[in-house]
This record gives structure tokens, C-alpha cells and sequence, in this order.
């Protein structure tokens, strides 16, 4: 099992988000874009989580191996990465934030697939692996927080395209994995998975959870910002969040054998709707935002821990790809894109404080869905996870 492959792999895609997440709207903000133009172009990014991982997850079923995909997506979005560095108007930008969206969003499901078939029957050793991208993110949050600060954020194309030649060589060590013989007769069609009412319902608790984030990844940095942060201290509270991330990854094992799914994920959506709260009202005090920060453990970090568990029982052999496609499109994408429009509508209409209230108030559905998941969902509502 490629261990250190599949790991440096995470590692150099979770560093392009570490570099784009926390800086490209101070980038486009400096370029003198306004509030909406940059939510749009964040929304976009959103919206291509909803369009590719479904487009990207079709070759597999026609027998198009990972990796294959996996370099398609790296070399196209490196392709259109290099946009960036000649050109600052919206319309060169979007279009090429469009790409590499659909790129990099495609590329996820089709690498945890890939994770999983290589993993087989050590499928709990995927938290170990996924946490060398919360690394990635770190060391390029930090880095480039020192550096931005010292260069200014005009330099941030430069770093953008670095960080997606680093996915090219990763994408290209990757091995295929050993094809396994699988008994595709018993698994049922992954629509009568998707139309099982637990399914349905977990799926939307996804989507509500991602859009209570949007205010986070469209304006965190931007907050903080305007409320006197520098951006080495905006990069150190990115990367404490993610530290706090890389530490549930690694106890994950544990807390998914001591405690149910039903629990896990009832306290990654209350701490998300505490979280919000306290960034909106409270993040012109640094002990707030800090406390507030590493409650991305519960609202990132358990919440993604317990839905892949649930993904893997739902869609289990050749339907995890599917599984993955649906759930980061609905979830991540059409929930991403719905948090980062409505956050673009609200900073400039509400301001920063009602903005992310809205976000709570997304958290606190999502907590009503996964109540009905759980419900009707008896063999998982009480599981021990194994």
C-alpha cells in the first residue's frame, strides 16, 4: 500500500487550498475588486464542486483508471493556473478559476476512491493519510502569510502556480491499484441508495453544513483584515484551525470506535453553530477567534470523519465513487456555492455580524436533518462505528 505516495499527494492538493482559501479574495481585493466580485469568483470555485465530481466520476464507471484522471485534472488545472500570472481582469480570472475548480473539485472523489481501493481492508488508516493534507495546507498557510507580508499579495499568482505543479508531480508518482474481484450483483443501484430516505436526508444536513462555512471561506480573511489582523496572524489562525484538524485526524480511529455517528456529528454541527456565532460577533478579541478556530476539529475534521464512514457503508465497493461524486457535489459544491452567494449578498446588506449568523443558522438545519437521518437510519443511528 503506497503509503507516502498517496500521502504527498494530499499533501501538495491541500497545499493549493492553503494558499487560495485564506489569500485569493485579499488578492482580488487589492486588484480593487468589490465585495460581490469576489464572492462571485469564490461561488464559482463552489460551483464547479457541484458540476465536476459527477463528470469526473462517469470515466471510472467506463473502466478509466484514477490516476489517469488524476493527471488529466492536475495538467489542465496547472494549464489554466498560468492565467494568473499575466492577467488580473475578471474576465481572464473567472473563466480560469472556473477550470481549475473543475479540475481540483473533480480530482478529490476520484483520489479518496483511489485511497480506499488501496487501503482495502485497512480502511482506517484513511484518517492518517488524509491528514498530511491538513500538513500541506499548514505549511503553505504559514509560509505564505510570512511572505505576503513582507512582498505584498500582488505575488500570490507566483505561489498559485507553484502549488499546481506540485499536484503534477504527485499526480504522476501515483500507482493504479491491484484490481480486486468484486461481486457487483449484490450491490444495489446507487439510485436506490441515494432515494433511501437516511441517505437523502444526510446529504442535505452536508449541503447545510457547507453553506453555514461559505461566510468563512469567502470572508475570514477579509475580516480579520478589517478588524486590524496582520496577515501573518490571519495565516496562524488558518493553520491553528487546521493544526486542530491534523489532531482529530489522528485520534479519529478512537473517537469513531468509543463513540456513535449519531453523537459525532450532533457535536460537529452544535460546535459549528457556536463557531460562527463567535467569529461574527466576537472576533475583535483574539482569545474568541483563537477558541473559535479550533473548533474546526468538530466542524470540519468530525463532521467530514463521520460522513465518509457513513459514505463507505451507504455506497460500499464500486458505488464509493458515486458515493464520493454525490456527496461532495450536493454537500461541498451546491452547499459552498449557496453559503458563498448568500454571504456575498449579506456582508454588504448586513454586515460581517449578521453574515455569519446566517452561517449558524445553516449549521442549526443541518442539525435537524441529521436528526431525521439518524432516525430512519436505525442501523447506523446506533453503531459504534468498528
Amino acid at each position: 500500500m503506497p503509503y507516502w505516495r498517496l500521502s504527498l499527494y494530499n499533501l501538495s492538493y491541500f497545499a493549493f487550498l492553503g494558499i487560495f482559501a485564506p489569500y485569493f479574495s485579499l488578492y482580488l481585493a487589492a486588484l480593487g475588486w468589490t465585495a460581490g466580485a469576489i464572492a462571485a469568483a469564490m461561488a464559482l470555485m463552489q460551483a464547479m464542486r457541484v458540476l465536476a465530481p459527477p463528470l469526473w466520476s462517469l470515466p471510472l464507471e467506463r473502466g478509466v483508471g484514477h490516476v489517469a484522471l488524476l493527471r488529466r485534472a492536475a495538467v489542465m488545472a496547472l494549464a489554466a493556473g498560468g492565467v494568473f500570472l499575466v492577467a488580473g481582469e475578471p474576465r481572464w480570472v473567472l473563466p480560469a478559476v472556473a477550470v481549475i475548480g473543475f479540475c481540483w473539485s473533480g480530482a478529490l472523489p476520484v483520489f479518496e476512491a483511489l485511497t480506499f481501493a488501496h487501503l482495502r481492508e485497512e480502511a482506517h488508516r484513511y484518517a492518517r493519510i488524509r491528514l498530511w493534507g491538513s500538513i500541506g495546507f499548514i505549511v503553505a498557510v504559514l509560509g505564505l502569510g510570512h511572505w505576503l507580508e513582507r512582498d505584498g499579495v500582488e505575488t500570490l499568482p507566483v505561489w498559485l502556480v507553484a502549488a499546481l505543479a506540485g499536484g503534477v508531480l504527485m499526480a504522476f508518482a501515483l500507482p493504479e491499484p491491484t484490481p480486486t474481484r468484486v461481486l457487483v450483483r449484490t450491490l444495489p443501484p446507487w439510485r436506490t441508495v441515494l432515494a433511501r430516505r437516511e441517505v437523502t436526508a444526510f446529504l442535505l444536513a452536508s449541503f447545510a453544513m457547507s453553506a453555514a462555512h461559505g461566510p468563512l471561506y469567502v470572508f475570514y480573511s477579509m475580516h480579520l483584515d478589517r478588524l486590524g489582523y496582520g496577515k501573518e496572524a490571519i495565516g496562524a489562525l488558518w493553520a491553528l484551525g487546521v493544526a486542530s484538524e491534523i489532531v482529530l485526524f489522528w485520534a479519529l480511529p478512537g473517537l469513531l470506535r468509543r463513540f456513535t455517528v449519531r453523537t459525532l456529528l450532533f457535536v460537529a454541527y452544535g460546535a459549528a453553530v457556536v463557531r460562527f456565532l463567535a467569529i461574527g460577533w466576537g472576533g475583535a478579541w483574539p482569545v474568541v477567534v483563537v477558541l473559535a478556530q479550533l473548533l474546526h476539529a468538530a466542524t470540519f475534521g468530525v463532521f467530514h470523519g463521520a460522513n465518509v464512514h457513513l459514505l463507505r457503508q451507504w455506497f460500499p465497493g464500486p458505488l464509493l465513487a458515486r458515493g464520493q461524486a454525490l456527496y461532495g457535489s450536493l454537500s461541498f459544491g451546491a452547499g459552498g456555492m449557496l453559503g458563498a452567494m448568500v454571504s456575498g449578498w449579506s456582508w454588504s446588506a448586513l454586515g460581517p455580524e449578521w453574515t455569519y449568523t446566517l452561517g449558524s443558522a445553516f449549521a442549526l438545519s443541518g442539525m435537524g436533518f441529521v436528526a431525521i437521518a439518524l432516525r430512519h437510519g436505525a442501523s447506523v443511528d446506533d453503531e459504534v462505528v468498528k
